[in-house]
């Protein structure tokens, strides 16, 4: 169990007037908001005085937010039935599938891509990500699909860990996009942040935020949407999703960075890792996987011709 943590904030000019439950939001993004509103019981003061979640907050004005102790619960091995594209005393790839988490966090301790790792290699997974995160060096979000590689050990993880930090690991996604792209391939390079209003979305910032470059080419067009292939050479929260969205083509049933309406009825982005590639940490030789796209991904396909 963590001791609690107390964090001050002095109020700028820009967040004047602003309510105190949506400030908090902005500077605690870890936090959710109604989490936060569930603090000002007894855990947030203004001036050292409580306050309701609707207070507006004044220029200079002290906020002090005081988190309780956080409880860490047991991980558990589930038996989840895992497709494994890889596997050797190294490192392991697997297919995920549309809806799984990757890793434990609030709301999600159970059913998730290290409940499944735990089952299938015991305790043989890399501990550098600490306990909520045995072996798991990258993730993609829970809707989009394919190959996610996990490390059974700490110097595997390093190396793996490298090879994403250098852009130097293969990933190619297959995506469908809603509209007609104006040309058959290209390059996205942008900054990419979090979004100046919507501290849970990401977005293409004119400064801050970090480099990120996707390589796009058609694979097939179809009315009003194309198939393509995306290539990360940066790998950012939510790269293919905002820089398509960038272009005007988002991801077809992305309802966060596209239209609100799902006329296909999906479950989340049309997004699959496909190919994932990489030195092996053990033995220097490349490895690279290749995961079938999923049978909702063909079934729209074939509906969209």
């Amino acid at each position: 169990m963590d001791s609690q943590k107390e964090f001050q904030f002095t109020v700028t000019e820009e967040m004047e007037d602003e309510r105190i439950d949506k400030c908090l939001n902005a500077l605690m993004d870890s936090l959710s908001r109604s989490y936060i509103q569930k603090l000002f019981a007894n855990a947030v003061t203004v001036n050292d005085k409580t306050v309701k979640p609707s207070y507006r907050v004044n220029v200079d004005d002290v906020i002090r937010l005081i988190l309780p102790p956080s409880v860490v619960p047991d991980i558990l091995p589930e038996n989840i039935p895992l497709s494994v594209l890889y596997e050797d005393q190294d490192v392991i790839v697997v297919d995920k599938p549309k809806g799984m988490v990757v890793h434990p966090a609030p709301g999600h301790y159970e059913g998730t891509l290290v409940n499944a790792l735990l089952y299938h290699c015991g305790s043989g997974l890399s501990g550098i990500n600490g306990v909520m995160r045995p072996g798991i060096v990258h993730r993609i979000d829970r809707d989009t699909t394919g190959s996610i590689i996990a490390c059974k050990n700490d110097h595997a993880h390093s190396e793996i860990a490298r090879q994403l930090k250098e852009h130097t690991i293969v990933r190619k996604y297959h995506a469908i996009v809603q509209g007609v792209l104006k040309d058959d391939q290209g390059t996205i390079r942008t900054l990419i942040g979090r979004h100046p209003t919507d501290r849970k979305k990401m977005a293409v910032l004119k400064q801050g935020g970090k480099e990120a470059i996707t390589h796009y080419r058609v694979l097939q067009r179809m009315r009003n949407a194309a198939y393509i292939e995306c290539v990360l050479e940066t790998g950012r929260t939510h790269q293919i999703r905002v820089h398509m969205a960038s272009l005007g083509h988002p991801l077809l049933g992305d309802v966060v960075y596209g239209p609100k309406t799902n006329p296909y009825n999906l479950t989340g982005q049309t997004l699959h890792a496909k190919t994932l590639g990489f030195e092996h940490p053990a033995t220097g030789r490349y490895v690279e996987t290749d995961a079938p796209l999923p049978e909702y991904f063909e079934k729209l396909l074939n509906s969209l011709q």
